[in-house]
């Protein structure tokens, strides 16, 4: 019995190693050569999607200098434009693999002491062309064309520029491993024309409108793309993407040649006046036999502020304001509160916290701008220098003591604020990065804020590293210390018995 057991085990065990492939090797000439061949072939195949750059794409490109303006009409029509430097040979990178895009596509390059100068030729057919008169920084669910500007080419962050086939503007500030974030506004003059052959964008972008690194031979990186909405979304870009690759900004080309930027310290002062009377009545007192009730108009009242920026070099800026106006700024869309389980977020749209608002930028939201609500004070420096990023502000916020009229003259509130009247909040950021190596960095982010019987400090530490081509970590470390005192009727009481049944 033992022996037909050990037969049979051993039968299988024999099996076992036959379709495993350990027992092939000696009949290997038997493979048939079909197969063999096809094997041989498969290994031989590229990759699919896998592009090399041309010679003349991975080099730099040299914009050439010119001594004259333009005037910015949406048709690269004048003689100057034909001294550009012409990019072409746009690759299909969506929905296709670096396939041949649909339609032509080239972008020409100039600049002149000041300005830099871009121009879009897009090939197509006049009547399939999907463009509307879009707002500010909405233009990408239609036909348009973009470029990303790589400033200081740490292929770190990049300006990102986008236009419609009418010239209106959509511009942000893209962030490697963030994305975008399209809140900052930036100078720059557009036009866009549709004619019978396809359509054409002019830009004219004001160097003090960027941060940069100045200096002789420096390199910014650079890509352009198209996207053609009718198509599937296509999107069509000047270099191809390599999708083994992490990362966006690692991929694109450099533009060289800008060694005849002149450069401006510019000082903005903006001042500001707002008169307002609410047209509430008040009593006047002591009253009189003659008026008993009288009452008279509220006060006219002032708002006196300025909001200043000096641009110390290209790559460094200081902002500071005194009871800054925001009045000029878009309002926020209404948001329905109803069951709202988290706080509302609302984007950032006064011009004082958009400049660097990249460089405040974590993978976790430690600060946000909009928590300074009312600013009595404030001043702010950004920067980069060599490849150190940073940025420190500093606010009063007289928002938390800023109580109205009714709640001041409110005999039963009024002892229960009084602590916090017309006191300010003090706010303190400070943000370092290093980049380290070609695309890595490490960074420190700290906060702080103090308020009557408040107090908060945070500190942490975030990097991103690429291990490998296709590898990539990102990490963030925050630590909280907060001081807050709650109410104790028994300990601090404000309202007596009485007082609490008259206020219900």
């Amino acid at each position: 019995m033992k022996k037909i057991w050990k037969t049979i085990v051993a039968a299988v065990i024999c099996s076992v190693i036959a379709n495993s492939g350990f027992a092939q090797e000696p009949f290997a000439e038997k493979k048939d050569p079909v197969a063999v061949e096809v094997k041989e072939v498969k290994k031989e195949e590229p990759k699919k999607g896998k592009i090399e750059v041309p010679a003349e794409k991975a080099k730099p490109q040299n914009v050439p200098i010119i001594a004259q303006a333009i005037t910015i009409d949406g048709r690269p029509d004048e003689e100057i434009w034909q001294t550009a430097k012409v990019l072409k040979d746009f690759y299909q990178t969506y929905p296709g693999d670096n396939t041949t895009a649909s339609k032509p596509t080239e972008v020409l390059l100039m600049y002149d002491e000041k300005n830099l100068y871009i121009a879009f030729k897009c090939w197509d057919e006049r009547d399939k062309i999907r463009a509307t008169v879009a707002k500010r920084d909405n233009v990408f669910g239609e036909d348009n064309v973009r470029i990303w500007l790589d400033t200081y080419n740490d292929q770190r962050r990049a300006y990102v520029l986008g236009f419609n086939p009418f010239g209106i503007q959509q511009d942000g500030i893209f962030t490697e491993g963030q994305g975008a974030d399209f809140s900052v506004d930036i100078v720059m003059e557009s036009k866009g024309v549709i004619e019978d052959w396809g359509w054409s964008v002019e830009v004219k972008i004001p160097f003090k409108s960027l941060r940069y690194a100045a200096g002789k031979g420096k390199l910014w990186g650079f890509n352009a793309a198209r996207n053609i909405d009718r198509l599937n979304d296509e999107f069509d870009q000047w270099l191809p993407d390599d999708r083994n690759v992490s990362g966006f900004l690692i991929k694109h080309g450099k533009l060289t040649g800008l060694d005849g930027i002149k450069y401006e310290k510019t000082l903005e002062i903006v001042p500001s006046i707002t008169l307002s009377e609410t047209g509430r009545r008040t009593r006047v007192f002591p009253t009189t036999a003659a008026n008993p009730d009288r009452f008279v108009n509220g006060p006219l009242k002032q708002d006196i502020g300025v909001t200043v920026k000096y641009s110390l070099s290209p790559n460094i800026t200081i902002d500071a304001a005194y009871n800054p106006d925001f009045a000029e700024i878009e309002a926020d869309a209404p948001v329905v509160t109803a069951n709202q389980r988290f706080p509302i977020f609302f984007e950032e749209k006064r011009p004082f916290f958009l400049e660097g608002a990249d460089i405040f930028q974590s993978p976790l939201r430690v600060f946000n701008s909009r928590s300074i609500v009312d600013p009595d004070l404030a001043a702010k420096i950004t920067g980069k220098t060599g490849k150190t990023s940073f940025g420190f502000l500093a606010a009063l916020d007289k928002a938390p003591g800023n109580y109205s009229e009714d709640e001041r003259n409110n005999s039963g509130f009024r002892p229960a604020i009084s602590e916090f009247l017309d006191e300010k909040a003090i706010f303190g950021i400070l943000r370092v990065k290093r980049d380290i190596g070609k695309e890595n960095d490490l960074g420190i982010f700290a906060t702080y804020r103090s308020f009557v019987e408040q107090k908060n400090l945070l500190a942490g530490v975030d990097g991103r590293f690429k291990f490998t081509p296709r590898m990539t970590a990102q990490f963030q470390v925050v630590g909280s210390s907060s001081k807050r005192c709650f109410f104790d009727p028994e300990f601090e009481p404000t309202l007596n018995t009485s007082q609490a049944q008259r206020n219900r």
